[in-house]
């Protein structure tokens, strides 16, 4: 008996290749269906460890945990359902108008209109974040960053100035996290007599999980010891505001919009064009639920969220959602050419609709920690930026660098500390006598890490109007009235020690090996 095969172009017989199709198709159906499985196996575990967590709870505490315990119960189960990394053949061009130059927004002079427009807006800082990074103990919001003044001060200022000035009451917010609230109450009583309504709350305190089991660490919500929690990122502010009673309150008080920013970026301020232009949309012009700034990436920014068009909405793209093949692609300034800046405009009664109806769709941030007693764990956050699909007529504004001068490490505070910045009524502004807008490149090494080594070694700020580019390496000392111009590099190798003398200008100059003048 003859049997005939048709076959495919690639010369598999059709039957086989149906046959084949269908079994793949079947055993893919079978993993599907295992993996789902398990997430629900493990989200029952989850459910019922948390059940055990909220039965150690006191009486007065007991709708708090309960509201915290469920908040996290929900962003595990985001964790569960969500893919890793974005599909980065769905990434579409962003649509014309989603992004806006800040130099065709309005100007605003009419004293009337800003008062009135100020007092629709709430400032919004984020204060949860210890200065550990820099080696200090206690909110970072108290780390002196010019004359004496912190953050924390300037931030007063600054408040303080718009209302003098305009007559007005724009309340600020702290945004603390359970590291830093005992402490930044503590400090807020020096400003009693500040005219500047100030408010805090906490955000949420969620349990860290094994990263083996998937399971809280904690086993009791009395008497545990902080290293078994953590703040969920700064994302978890929609939702902390909210719970806190503070966003009722402000809508109640007419308020209308928050601006949201990380307290250390100095260059954060109340920008009236900004504040115009959400209040008071053009002809034509939807007014926009949320506003993002960003601004143009440079060598130092490769790693910043940019804004994408996926799925038909405007997303925040983190560089933890990209896939390892695409990264050096995601670094590219030439192709993202934007990065976010965290300085965030949300209309409060969007922000309340989009948290009572469960809508915020925030991408999950995995961050990995290992515990002092041995211990790995993982940490669920979130990012406030994040937020922007789930707002109606969001869009992103380009604004000038100054308005991101954020202190993550002690190389920026070298900047802010510098006269490359003038200070007045607590902003900061880039020195009229520096001849191009750009600031200076630095990287400082570790052994200026720490805010204590470092001012030891810089005996007082050096003179960078005119510096490019410095890197210094290794054991490195600087006397008073040092002056740095163009490119300068220093590098002390290993066991040997540079000191850069009193009053010495360094312009495009390489210094190595060992170096030591000493006074007689």
């Amino acid at each position: 008996m003859n049997v005939s095969f048709s076959t495919n172009s690639l010369g598999i017989p059709a039957n086989s290749s149906r046959n084949r199709l269908m079994s793949l198709r079947e055993n893919t159906k079978s993993s599907e269906e295992w993996k789902s499985s398990t997430k629900r196996e493990t989200l029952g575990s989850l459910e019922g460890e948390l059940a055990k967590l909220l039965s150690t709870s006191s009486a007065e505490k007991l709708e708090l945990n309960r509201t915290e315990l469920s908040g996290f119960r929900n962003l595990f189960a985001r964790f569960l359902r969500a893919k890793p990394t974005v599909d980065w053949q769905k990434i579409e061009p962003l649509p014309e108008g989603s992004i806006r130059p800040y130099k065709n927004l309005t100007p605003v002079t009419d004293r009337d209109l800003i008062a009135a427009q100020l007092n629709k807006l709430v400032v919004v800082k984020l204060n949860g974040g210890l200065g550990t990074s820099m080696g200090c103990k206690g909110p970072k919001s108290v780390i002196s960053v010019r004359n004496d003044l912190t953050f924390l001060d300037l931030t007063m200022q600054q408040i303080q100035t718009l209302n003098k000035t305009y007559g007005v009451d724009v309340p600020l917010v702290l945004m603390n996290s359970f590291n830093t609230n005992e402490d930044t109450e503590k400090v807020l009583r020096k400003y009693a007599n500040v005219k500047v309504s100030v408010h805090t709350f906490s955000q949420s305190q969620y349990p860290r999980i094994n990263r083996e089991t998937l399971m809280p660490i904690v086993k009791s919500l009395e008497g545990e010891d902080n290293e078994c929690w953590y703040p969920p990122g700064h994302g978890n502010f929609y939702e902390a505001f909210h719970n806190s009673g503070l966003l009722d309150k402000f809508l109640a008080d007419g308020k209308e919009y928050c601006f949201l920013s990380n307290i250390d970026n100095m260059g954060a301020t109340v920008d009236l064009q900004i504040l115009n232009f959400v209040l008071n949309p053009t002809a034509g012009q939807v007014q926009p639920e949320f506003l993002m700034e960003v601004t143009n990436k440079t060598r130092a920014d490769v790693k910043g969220g940019t804004l994408i068009q996926y799925e038909g909405r405007l997303m925040l793209l983190e560089i933890a959602q990209v896939p390892k093949d695409y990264v050096d692609e995601f670094k590219s300034i030439s192709k993202f050419r934007i990065f976010n800046t965290n300085n965030l405009w949300a209309k409060l009664d969007a922000m309340k609709r989009v948290v009572k109806e469960n809508q915020l769709e925030m991408e999950v941030i995995v961050n990995p920690k290992h515990l002092d007693r041995g211990l790995d764990v993982i940490q669920l956050e979130t990012a406030a930026g994040a937020a922007i699909k789930s707002f109606r007529g969001a869009v992103g504004i380009n604004v000038p660098r100054a308005r991101f001068l954020p202190v993550k490490k002690t190389s920026d505070l070298l900047l802010l500390m510098s006269n490359l910045y003038d200070i007045d009524n607590g902003s900061l502004t880039l020195s009229h006598q520096r001849s191009f807008p750009s600031t200076p490149l630095v990287k400082l090494g570790s052994s200026f890490d720490k805010v204590k080594d470092y001012l030891a070694r810089f005996n007082g700020s050096p003179d960078l109007l005119e510096l490019d580019h410095l890197t210094v390496s290794g054991d490195v000392w600087f006397g008073k009235d040092v002056s740095l111009r163009g490119t300068v590099i220093i590098i002390a190798n290993h066991g040997e020690r540079i000191d850069i003398p009193p009053g010495s200008i360094l312009e495009n100059k390489i210094v190595s090996g060992n170096l030591r003048i000493l006074e007689h």
